[in-house]
Formats: structure tokens, C-alpha cells, sequence
């Protein structure tokens, strides 16, 4: 995978936003479509594709959004990708992003079907393997930096070293952010905190999907439950809605000392404000600017866009395709540790896929000093050692 540079990613979204917008462009309809795989409102995944869409309908004059949301099995069985994108087309879409690695298969389908379209898959990887037409074209945020954050603040705030992830489906993408939040936890228990590795215990609970779906996945409120009534007492959250949080808020309320960190979505601590440590999260306007406002444009290109935080301010919704908030329950010394970790983070003084570290089965994945590649750190085979979960 060629690597590019953190900056140079920054600094290239942040002037494209910076265009003016010519007359032409802003006197175009440009109606785009969205199909999100779960509802639009889910406090997670879906509904920050959804808000940045409907940002983007402010930002890049003439675009208009046309979403289709529960785009799943389960939602819309016997519904394909490619009904759903002929539909899309039909209502005038002139390009459309499907947000779930589930949508693959589709999306590489529906854009042979409609090469007069242009398509955004985003966390595929089409583009790497060679599979994609030129109308295809795929986006992710480097959420392992989002992850490693988490993973942070869990291992700083925790008072018994159980630390519980809640997955989602086992494939590369959630091993490699699963991954990512361990070695943050690990990071902060042994290097800040001066406390034992063995006496860190991370674990990872799938429940077979992105979010709950009842008789076929298992029910992330009872492996949240489960998870503090061992001991647990920080649960990461790697699925698209917010159960981890909302049990903790419960728990704490029965009188219990315990945190949650939900994912993907700014607003998501407001299920649950006493128990939110903070949320690493997705923005996907400055991608979606770039892509889309390039369309529109006349100057289509495909692109494999894997973009890092603006480390200037992560927060920045304009630049910053990843943030992390913090939460009203993280402590003010968290907080500062927090901040220095993301100073390293960003300045690269610290890389956390960095060995000596190990496959869970035991085997080399970087030796002492070895850093890993975007490749091998995209594609992680294994969880690692020290992780308690299954990896396939």
C-alpha cells in the first residue's frame, strides 16, 4: 500500500475546501446518493454519514442528497445493491457512496453496471486489489488512531485492569481497530500508569454484526452486562450503536463504578454523559468534500483515500477526517495523559505497531524495532498476544 504522509493529506483536503466555486459548478443540480447500512439516526455509523451529507448539501452549491438507509439483510431482504443503486439513479443520482464493507460485492457490481456513475465504497480496499472500475473509487479514516485514544483513556481510567470490547463481525478492518485499542490500553497501563502487563486484561466479545439484530446476532446489551458483572469495568464499543454505553449509564446509576466508550459518532456520549469517558470518532466531510466536490467539478479521478486526523486539531470538522471528544467522565488527569499521547501520536514519536509484538498464535508479526506497513497493519490477520477473543 503506498503510504502518504500525514500533512500531505491534511493539507490538501483543507485547500481544496478552500476553492472558490466557480459559476458554472454552483449553478449544476448535483444530486448524490447515499445508502447507509443501518438507520440514519443510529447515534453511530450511519448517522455521521448521514450529517455529513447533509453538510455537504450546504457546502458544494447544487449538491443534493438522496439517501436510502437499513440497507441490510435483515432490514430489506432480497434487496440488492444494485436494485437499490438502479432506484438511486433513476431519482437523478450522479454518484453514490455505499458506507459498509458488506456492500462490496454491490457496489463492484452496480458500478460495471452504471460506468456513466461514480461510486464511493467506503473501508473497501477495490481500489488496492485491482478489482475496481475507474468509476469506483474507496475512502476510510485511519480510526486506528481514534482506537489507540480509546484504548488510552479505557487502561487510564479502569480501576480493576478489565478492560471488555464489544465487536461487532470478525474480518481485517475490525481486527486492525481492535488491535489499534489494545496497544492504547497497553500503552497507558504499563508505560504511564508503570503497572504490569499481566495484570492488563483486554477482551473482546463479537456479536456476529454491525449492530444488534435479534435471533441472529448476539444481544450487545447482555454481552455489555456480562462483561461488567465479571469485572469489567471499562467496555469499548466497536459496533455501530450506542448498548455498551447505555448499560453502563444503568449500572452506574445502580450504584456501580464503571465506564463505557461508544464509536463512530460525535453526539454518541449523550446516551449516557455520566458514564462517557468520550468517543473516538468519524467525520466524513472532508472526504466526501474532496471526492464529491471533484465530481462535480469534471475532474473524477479514482482514489484509494486512507486518511489520518489533522493532528493540528483533531476536532477540526473541516480538515479532520477522525476526532476523538472526550467525555464528561473522563478525570482531569486523564484528560492532560490523553493529550500528551496525542501529541506523540501525531508528531511520530510514538508508533504503537512497532515490535517486538506478536500474533495471538504465538508467531512474529514485527520483530524488535520493525515497524509495521499500512499493508500489513490494513489486512492484520490475527489479534494479538495479550488479547483474550477469537481472531477468525
Amino acid at each position: 500500500m503506498k503510504r502518504v504522509t500525514i500533512l500531505s493529506q491534511a493539507l490538501a483536503i483543507a485547500c481544496f475546501l478552500l476553492l472558490p466555486v466557480t459559476g458554472a459548478l454552483a449553478s449544476q443540480s448535483y444530486p448524490f446518493g447515499l445508502l447507509l447500512v443501518g438507520p440514519a439516526n443510529d447515534h453511530g455509523w450511519s448517522q455521521a454519514h448521514f450529517e455529513a451529507g447533509r453538510e455537504l448539501e450546504k457546502k458544494l452549491p447544487g449538491a443534493k442528497m438522496i439517501y436510502i438507509d437499513k440497507v441490510n439483510p435483515v432490514d430489506r431482504p432480497g434487496i440488492t445493491i444494485p436494485m437499490l443503486v438502479d432506484d438511486l439513479v433513476s431519482k437523478g443520482a450522479k454518484l453514490i457512496i455505499g458506507n459498509s464493507d458488506d456492500m462490496k460485492d454491490g457496489m463492484r457490481e452496480a458500478a460495471i453496471m452504471h460506468p456513466e456513475i461514480n461510486f464511493i465504497h467506503v473501508s473497501g480496499d477495490d481500489v488496492l486489489t485491482g478489482k475496481a472500475t475507474p468509476n469506483l473509487s474507496n475512502l476510510m479514516g485511519r480510526m486506528t488512531y481514534g482506537k489507540m485514544m480509546a484504548g488510552f483513556v479505557a487502561a487510564m481510567t479502569s480501576q480493576t485492569g478489565k478492560i471488555g470490547y464489544l465487536g461487532p463481525l470478525i474480518n481485517a478492518e475490525t481486527r486492525r481497530l481492535t488491535a489499534a485499542a489494545y496497544l492504547g490500553a497497553r500503552y497507558a497501563w504499563t508505560q504511564v500508569r508503570k503497572k504490569k502487563a499481566s495484570d492488563l486484561k483486554f477482551k473482546v466479545s463479537w456479536i456476529g454484526f454491525w449492530f444488534n439484530i435479534p435471533g441472529v446476532t448476539s444481544d450487545p446489551t447482555l454481552v455489555t452486562n456480562n462483561f461488567i458483572d465479571s469485572g469489567y469495568d471499562v467496555v469499548l464499543s466497536g459496533i455501530d450503536t450506542t448498548e455498551a454505553l447505555v448499560v453502563a449509564g444503568q449500572k452506574r446509576k445502580e450504584g456501580k463504578t464503571v465506564w463505557a466508550i461508544p464509536y463512530d459518532y460525535k453526539g454518541a456520549c449523550v446516551s449516557a454523559p455520566e458514564a462517557c469517558l468520550g468517543v473516538p470518532y468519524f467525520n466524513w466531510i472532508p472526504g466526501y468534500s474532496d471526492m464529491i466536490g471533484k465530481a462535480m467539478g469534471g475532474q473524477w479521478q479514482q482514489q484509494f483515500l486512507w486518511l489520518a486526523p489533522d493532528w493540528r486539531n483533531i476536532n477540526n470538522p473541516d480538515t479532520s477526517p477522525v476526532g476523538f471528544m472526550t467525555g464528561k467522565a473522563m478525570s482531569p488527569e486523564t484528560k492532560k495523559a490523553l493529550v500528551d499521547f496525542q501529541n506523540a501520536l501525531g508528531n511520530g514519536s510514538l508508533n504503537l505497531f512497532t515490535g517486538p509484538l506478536n500474533f495471538q498464535d504465538g508467531t512474529t508479526f514485527l520483530k524488535k524495532g520493525e515497524q509495521a506497513t499500512d499493508d500489513q497493519v490494513w489486512n492484520l490477520p490475527q489479534l494479538l498476544k495479550g488479547m483474550e477473543g477469537a481472531s477468525k
